[in-house]
């Protein structure tokens, strides 16, 4: 479990609120846990479904935990891996005391979007409803605000930036307002429940979206097969890369090897610099045509596992 170096100023009764950040791909659900909880959790990038399950942050101010749920994009799934995404993100709902919907201020509400609105209205859920990227000029924010107040006319609304924080302190005191006075689930210097092997195989998937193109990162996981621990305090790390298809490893095996030396260089240095140590990063490739299909794959990620019919 990660944790930051804290002082202690709780001197009264502690107080617990849990939030689940639900929403479409790239609304900036991993970027607001980040900046919440002040350093990469949940890994960013450009690409669509990057996040799989629950990442969960912890934040202790004062005398209140803040327990954060970053949860998959919600879309429109096709495949067996992509249901059991959009399922993890709904079943959030039920653990969380807040729910607060994302949207992107710079694109026009679409379809999907309405449907998380009925599905939402459905389950008698009042969404706190955030803005996002108000930092960036949008022609669309003024018929979205619009369309919220009409749609969710009882939910608190707030326009903010997950990159820039502009607006999160606001959001930060509501959320605090809404804690009970439950003890807290977590030590006050705990930033996420995750172990290191998790965050360690989610940061070189980072890695593999980032430099790899088309279709290729979707059909890939990573695993953390082996984690030793050297006298001089480093880690060893030995990770497998899964992929479907044999022209798959060779493309992320690079000419001479250049793509995936480069890929465990980039991630081995995310590494470090989130886990505070020296690390030695080895990178497998393994061909599994039908690992999608593999239940042992879905409880690696947290994910449940339903057959096709």
């Amino acid at each position: 479990m990660i944790k930051i170096p804290t002082i202690s100023s709780n001197s009264g009764e502690q107080k617990t609120v849990s939030v689940c950040i639900i929403g479409k791909p790239n609304a900036g659900k991993s970027s607001l846990l980040n900046y919440f909880i002040g350093q990469k959790l949940s890994i960013v990038t450009p690409k669509v479904q990057t996040t799989r399950s629950i990442i969960t942050g912890v934040i202790t101010l004062d005398d209140t935990q803040i327990i954060l749920f970053d949860t998959p994009g919600i879309f429109e799934p096709k495949k067996q891996l992509e249901r059991a995404m959009v399922r993890c993100a709904w079943s959030s709902l039920n653990s969380a005391d807040i729910v607060m919907l994302i949207m992107d201020s710079t694109k026009k509400l679409d379809n999907l979007t309405e449907q998380i609105f009925s599905r939402l209205k459905s389950l008698k859920v009042d969404p706190v409803l955030l803005l996002n990227k108000v930092d960036l000029s949008s022609k669309e924010i003024e018929n979205t605000r619009a369309h919220l107040k009409e749609t969710f006319p009882d939910s608190l609304s707030f326009e903010i930036s997950a990159i820039t924080g502009k607006g999160i302190d606001k959001l930060t005191s509501h959320i605090k307002q809404s804690a009970k006075v439950i003890p807290w689930v977590f030590e006050e210097d705990d930033i996420t429940n995750l172990p290191l092997r998790f965050l360690a195989a989610e940061l070189t998937r980072e890695q593999l979206f980032l430099k790899l193109h088309e279709e290729l990162p979707y059909n890939l996981t990573v695993q953390t097969e082996m984690w030793g621990e050297n006298k001089d305090g480093s880690v060893k790390i030995n990770q497998i890369i899964v992929v479907s298809r044999a022209n798959h490893k060779m493309m992320i095996l690079g000419k001479a090897g250049a793509m995936i030396k480069e890929i465990g260089s980039c991630a081995r240095l995310e590494m470090e610099k989130s886990f505070g140590f020296r690390v030695h990063l080895f990178l497998f490739i393994k061909v599994r045509e039908l690992w999608e299909s593999n239940p042992e794959f879905y409880n690696y990620m947290g994910l449940e596992f339903k057959k096709d019919k």
